[in-house]
């Protein structure tokens, strides 16, 4: 397991772009509990979400030069969740510069894909994420070198038949 210090830091060092697959429904995190019903109840989208640390560290790597983006593999009709998470989260994602793309299963077969997420880091450094049944993050471990080129395959297959949020929200939100 890496630390969440050392996970962290990854965000501060790697050079090029940082890249993730994310394949659940559903992320169990504090800005989720706190979220989603004030979504759900049509409120306005709070200050301090919107300026949340992870914005922060997106805006000051995409300043640097850096691309962060990321696929989420789902199946529509979307849960709550998703659409809060797409809304909320991932248009304030993408404001600081982070570039979204959404792999819908009910729309293209795409066999070969992990049923867990992972950041890749400059082609160079994988991390598989942990959760639990609920979406809680458990953890992550950083993978050996030689398993570098089959995530690189992972994220080229995702990246084929995804399409970009706006564009994918447009039709579905």
């Amino acid at each position: 397991m890496i630390s969440p210090e050392e996970f962290g830091k990854l965000f501060e060092t790697f050079d090029r772009e940082a890249f993730r697959l994310e394949t659940l429904d559903y992320y169990d995190a504090a800005g989720t509990r706190t979220g989603l019903p004030a979504f759900l109840a049509g409120e306005d989208e709070p200050e301090q979400f919107k300026n949340s640390p992870w914005v922060t560290t997106v805006r000051n790597a995409v300043q640097a030069g850096k691309r962060m983006y990321r696929v989420h593999v789902v199946a529509t009709p979307l849960t709550d969740y998703l659409r809060f998470e797409f809304a909320w989260g991932y248009h304030r994602n993408a404001a600081a510069g982070e570039e979204f793309f959404i792999l819908d299963l009910a729309e293209h077969d795409v066999p070969g894909l992990p049923d867990h997420d992972f950041w890749l880091f400059d082609e160079r450094k994988t991390v598989r994420m942990g959760y639990d049944s609920q979406g809680a993050y458990t953890g992550a471990d950083v993978l050996p070198e030689s398993q570098t080129s089959e995530y690189i395959r992972y994220r080229d297959i995702a990246l084929k038949h995804a399409e970009p949020l706006a564009s994918f929200w447009e039709r579905h939100s």
